[in-house]
């Protein structure tokens, strides 16, 4: 897949998860299915996981629900309703688990706990209770802003109007407003036989009938509530997810029966597996199993990235597969030169979305699944959000007289070699910028909406610009303002445009140092990359000089991989960009016409603010990540090895040469215990 085709699916899935969003969330109208729909996104993911510097300021990845319906009014809630993330693989929750124990730095015996319960398809609703009594009910909406439906919430039956027992003053119970399939059922006669609108599923039932004007309409509905969580809370009387779940049943609101404990995977797995037995069984429909770290302190230490919490995960049901043909492999060039091989298939319908492309990874993936062209092959469009080919169904003995795919060793764009690089499984084109794939991605990279975000230069004009030779670097589109005339002859340009066109480059002569960074196309630095890149040195000749420098100096190359997020592989790229001297030359002459504002970072005034630590020896009682976490967010600047520029050394257990250094530089030094008090001062502020 190139940039371009991503970047038009990527912009094409913004508009298409909205709408669907809109009509699931605001209008209870959804046009496809739960499962349909979650493909759409995984899809979205992948496509951004790929090509991560094409990430839209619209992308669902930052979007939580849809906006409040008009005709009701809006709720702000206290804390966020935020959104779950979602596996479709035993894999991925081990991979979860995993993700939780290396934040966490819990030992390999220590026991990590999860709660797990049936994921109901409903609509999601906070009810607020103060000193027991219920105060006001919200939808979701936004996640940030809900509607209130309090008038509505009142008339569920299952909704207690006064809390049972010494519930705090404040307390936030959060879950699903639904509908079962047997009253649904009745539902849709009534409304049949009355002429009324006959609604699609229980949830669009669920969901119109909260949120009507009338209150009488919705209590003539029969609705339920299911609590599974909290939001904001004068006081948490419990320090696990079982224990006040408890809580909140014993106060009157109904939790799953399904809803329990387990200390390891197996049984957690198994837990998934039996609901999922009986999912046609309940008397409601769900879509998976949601998972929560059991313990409050840890899911607190967890937090949240993006839209959703690190301490949750929605494990849903499998999606659906087809079959098709395979007619064709294809080849595609991208911005750092991999070759990715993609399936043309004979056009099938997979779960209400018709497919006719599957990524095919790469030359390893093609040989595990001995994948020929004229071969019967298996779709999916769960795990995987890209159409993937699973397996290959033709006969053997048809399979066996089709010819085995042979991987090219040229660059089918411009006939360089193709090789892999140590370690590596991608194939690359070693043409570099000599390569027109790889020159005119890197500039529609660079005006993309993730990057520069220039408007009038979308990727069917910089393929032409490039092509009639006005534009050849980066620094290029800057100076197309002389080439008015140029552009002015050309079909379809007319003096508006070219105006807007040169409007919109002036008014990218400033970017932020972040996005500039990220328009580099460096390998291995996404818009997050960028970001920490952008945090740590704060201008584009700063880092340039200090990967320069890295070349040659391991000091400089330590620095680059302790930033927050940089890793030694990401460190290397970054000096490789550096040590290629026409990149180099690009750079410098993008710097002529542009001059981003230095790069600033929001954090939290502390004693550490602008200076320099390094973290040394073992970490007891928080990870390595998350004590560099915390020093970036107080201001702080972490370093892999003690200098003269140390101002301060947090030794643990097994510290060594770093501290024997520090100890001889007369560095400060403390323990982990004085590092989490001035995280703690910090805090209150």
């Amino acid at each position: 897949m190139t940039e371009s085709d991503a970047a038009a699916e990527l912009e094409y899935l913004a508009r298409e998860i909205a709408r669907h969003n809109r009509l699931y969330h605001g209008e209870d109208a959804p046009e496809i299915s739960d499962a349909d729909y979650d493909a759409l996104v995984r899809r979205n993911a992948e496509l951004e996981a790929a090509f991560p510097h094409l990430m839209r300021e619209d992308s669902p990845s930052r979007v939580v629900g849809a906006a409040p319906a008009a005709h009701l009014g809006k709720v702000r809630h206290a804390q966020a309703m935020l959104s779950l993330e979602n596996a479709f693989a035993e894999s991925d929750v081990t991979e979860f688990i995993a993700r939780v124990r290396r934040f966490l730095s819990l030992p390999p015996g220590d026991e990590l706990a999860l709660t797990a319960e049936p994921k109901i398809d409903g609509l999601s609703c906070s009810l607020r209770y103060e000193r027991g009594w219920l105060v006001q009910a919200a939808t979701r909406g936004d996640g940030t802003t809900g509607e209130n439906v309090t008038e509505n919430v009142r008339t569920i039956a299952d909704v207690p109007q006064q809390l049972r027992g010494d519930a705090p003053t404040v307390f936030e119970v959060r879950g699903e407003v639904y509908m079962s399939k047997a009253d649904f059922a009745a539902l849709n006669e009534r409304q049949a036989a009355s002429g009324g609108k006959v609604f699609a599923n229980p949830r669009n039932a669920a969901a119109g009938s909260l949120r009507q004007l009338d209150p009488s309409i919705t209590a003539a509905r029969p609705l339920r509530f299911l609590a599974h969580g909290w939001g904001e809370a004068s006081e948490v009387p419990a320090e696990t997810q079982l224990e006040l779940m408890h809580c909140i049943s014993d106060w009157g609101l109904p939790i799953s029966a399904d809803f329990n404990r387990f200390a390891d995977l197996e049984t957690l797995l198994a837990h998934y597996q039996a609901i999922e037995s009986r999912r046609a069984d309940l008397p409601f429909d769900i879509d998976g199993v949601v998972y929560k770290v059991d313990r409050l302190d840890w899911q607190r230490r967890l937090g949240q990235v993006a839209k959703a919490p690190r301490w949750a995960l929605a494990h849903k049901f499998p999606a659906q597969r087809a079959e098709t043909t395979l007619n064709a492999i294809d080849i595609q060039v991208g911005r750092t030169g991999k070759l990715t091989p993609v399936a043309r298939l004979e056009p099938v319908t997979v779960g209400g979305v018709v497919v006719t492309n599957a990524t095919l990874h790469n030359a390893d993936e093609i040989a595990r699944l001995d994948v020929r062209v004229g071969d019967r092959v298996t779709l999916q469009r769960a795990g995987d959000v890209i159409p993937q080919i699973v397996g290959v169904v033709t006969p053997p003995e048809a399979h066996a007289a089709l010819q085995p795919y042979v991987y090219p060793a040229e660059c089918p764009a411009c006939g360089s070699a193709a090789v892999a690089e140590d370690g590596e499984v991608d194939i690359r084109c070693t043409g570099g910028l000599v390569c027109p794939a790889q020159r005119v991605e890197r500039l529609r990279h660079f005006v993309s909406r993730a990057a520069l975000d220039i408007e009038g230069l979308g990727a069917k004009t910089v393929e032409d610009f490039f092509a009639d030779g006005l534009v050849h670097s980066p620094a290029d589109i800057y100076r197309l303002h002389a080439k008015a005339d140029l552009i002015r002859v050309r079909e379809g340009w007319g003096e508006t445009s070219i105006r807007n066109l040169l409007a919109a480059i002036e008014a990218k002569r400033r970017p932020p140092l972040d996005r500039l960074l990220f328009a580099l196309g460096m390998r291995h630095v996404g818009g997050v990359t960028a970001r920490d890149l952008a945090s740590r040195f704060g201008s584009l000749p700063k880092l340039r000089d200090t990967a320069v420098q890295a070349a040659s100096d391991p000091e400089a190359l330590a620095e680059l991989v302790t930033v927050e997020g940089i890793g030694p592989k990401v460190a290397q790229a970054v000096v490789d960009f550096f040590a290629e001297p026409h990149n180099l030359e690009v750079v410098d002459d993008l710097l002529t016409e542009v001059s981003p504002p230095p790069f600033a970072v929001e954090t939290v005034q502390s004693r550490v603010s602008g200076k320099t630590l390094v973290f040394t020896g073992s970490l007891e009682t928080i990870s390595r990540d998350e004590a560099k976490a915390q020093a970036e967010a107080l201001g702080a600047k972490v370093a892999g090895s003690v200098s003269a520029k140390t101002d301060l050394v947090i030794a643990g257990p097994g510290a060594g040469s770093k501290l024997k250094k520090a100890q001889d530089l007369g560095v400060e030094i403390i323990g982990e215990a004085d590092w989490a008090e001035i995280v703690a001062a910090a805090s209150t502020r």
